[in-house]
């Protein structure tokens, strides 16, 4: 398992170096100097590191955020606090009425009881590369490219990673640019000239794609 060494900290997206890095985009890309232009930065949109935020980016696969964040907004509720120990006392039917399917609650009670096991640590994903953490990620039942991504992304704010398989980048950018809506494997190619900015790259693609929406009710997001 790759960790970084103690002299070198894994480097952390902010706001100010998200402002840094859409100038040198902007300057590079018409696309993001059209998005800057019309919608301003991005937001950092950082999230609490561990088995929570996890669990509700698992929810947030192949559906809208707003169902997603409904379900997730239901299983707090209805457990007072969301835990590892607390979702497992929950039964199928019970987890069906919050809003999971039968293939995601199999993966959030997975999850679960890696973390009791101590199979996973999420903690210590911090202090791993982005490849090691990723790989320590995909370990999970559920988790794949996309959701580990979303996590080093947002989570770990490292500044250098590139969804793969979320739509909504892959039609905001159709839209700026005027070029066919890429595929997958294509749009990762794309990107591989926005390094190392590339996760401000997809904050400045979602938020053209969620300021147009008006709403920020997001598409249907990859796995």
């Amino acid at each position: 398992m790759e960790r970084l060494s103690k002299n070198r900290i894994a480097e952390r997206l902010s706001t100010a170096a998200i402002r840094t890095a859409s100038k040198k985009l902007a300057a590079a890309e018409p696309a993001f100097a059209k998005v800057i232009g019309k919608h301003g930065l991005p937001p950092l949109w950082d999230r609490e590191p561990g088995f929570a935020t996890l669990l509700h980016i698992i929810l947030e696969q192949q559906v809208s955020l707003a169902s997603a964040k409904a379900c997730f907004d239901k299983l707090h509720i209805h457990l007072g606090g969301i835990s590892p120990a607390g979702l497992l006392t929950l039964d199928d039917a019970e987890l069906r009425s919050i809003g999971f399917s039968r293939q995601k609650a199999a993966y959030a009670r997975h999850l679960a009881q890696a973390v009791i096991d101590k199979h996973i640590d999420l903690d210590a994903l911090s202090s791993m590369s982005d490849a090691a953490a990723k790989a320590e990620l995909i370990k999970l039942k559920g988790v794949g490219e996309w959701t580990s991504d979303i996590y080093l992304l947002m989570v770990l704010l490292r500044p250098d990673i590139m969804p793969r398989g979320d739509i909504a980048l892959h039609s905001a950018y159709h839209v700026i640019t005027g070029e066919p809506r890429p595929s997958s494997d294509q749009f990762i190619e794309i990107a591989r000239r926005w390094s190392p900015h590339r996760s401000t790259a997809a904050r400045l693609l979602w938020h053209f794609y969620l300021s147009e929406k008006q709403h920020g009710a997001a598409s249907h997001y990859g796995t």
